[in-house]
């Protein structure tokens, strides 16, 4: 029973919040475009179970995956997990926490590849792309992106470092890579590090962030738990560039291979003819 009035609240909620979207649509349609909703009882029934969606996922994230992450967290940073036996930690040492960047990497990995808003950038970029862009490949560039930006923004909440030095300068990382990059895969790029921070992704994340920064000593939850999202919205960019740039390297290694077989066979070619040109007047010679 109280479940199913957490479940009306999180519903009446829902509904205040997508109220201003609905009435933005239906006011230009109505309005500026001045033309009836196609199809009005599908898009009705579908807005219904957008709104449901809305609402039972928001409670799942509350009921299953904040406590899940914050729970992770707490276990793998607790004293007798890192130093067994130890019930309060004397002396903390980035090493000692490895199992964290592994789970922190394994984690950002596993619900990018799960993301909906990545899989469908994905596909639409495959199809515009004519095939030249693979859905599969990109995604797993920017999975990979991801795990290395959580494992990294893990190990900065271990030490305490400031989080602008990381982030300062990964965007220069960035911006070098923009003029290298080929110019097809840079508006991509971007997209690809804002797609990543969505329905999957963020709540375990933040809830990881959280949960190190609270079991930490010396680490405050506001100041040094949040920041991960940033950490996995920036390095997908240049986990998808950086992608682009070996892909691109690739094909000109083949290409120049290629140019080169093709140089070496005409030099054959053209030696044979020399070859034969040479027996041929011979022969002349000794005929006359």
């Amino acid at each position: 029973m109280a479940l199913l009035f957490e479940f009306l609240i999180t519903l009446k909620n829902t509904i205040i919040d997508v109220l201003p979207i609905l009435s933005i649509i239906l006011g230009f349609q109505l309005l500026v475009i001045r033309k009836p909703i196609p199809h009005i009882k599908q898009v009705g029934f579908g807005f219904i179970y957008v709104l449901i969606g809305l609402a039972l996922f928001l409670l799942g994230l509350e009921k299953a995956l904040f406590p899940l992450g914050k729970m992770m967290a707490t276990q793998l940073t607790a004293p007798e997990f890192i130093h067994t036996g130890e019930q309060v930690l004397t002396h903390i040492h980035w090493s000692d926490y490895f199992w964290v960047y592994i789970f922190a990497a394994a984690i950002g990995f596993s619900t990018t590849i799960a993301e909906p808003s990545l899989i469908a950038v994905a596909i639409k970029a495959e199809e515009v792309s004519g095939g030249a862009i693979k859905a599969n490949s990109l995604r797993i560039s920017v999975a990979i992106g991801v795990a290395i930006g959580i494992a990294l923004g893990s190990y900065r909440i271990v030490v305490g470092h400031p989080i602008h030095y990381y982030i300062i300068s990964g965007y220069i990382v960035v911006v070098i890579q923009t003029f290298f990059c080929p110019k097809l895969i840079v508006p991509l790029a971007y997209d690809s590090g804002g797609v990543t921070t969505s329905t999957v992704t963020v709540p375990l994340v933040a809830a990881l962030g959280l949960g190190l920064a609270s079991t930490i000593p010396g680490r405050s939850p506001l100041i040094d738990g949040f920041g991960l999202i940033a950490f996995a919205s920036l390095f997908p960019i240049i986990a998808v560039m950086a992608y682009a740039q070996l892909t691109q390297a690739k094909a000109q290694q083949i290409e120049q291979k290629s140019k080169k077989r093709k140089r070496i066979n005409i030099n054959k070619r053209s030696l044979r003819k020399k070859q034969q040109l040479s027996k041929s007047s011979r022969q002349d010679k000794l005929n006359r």
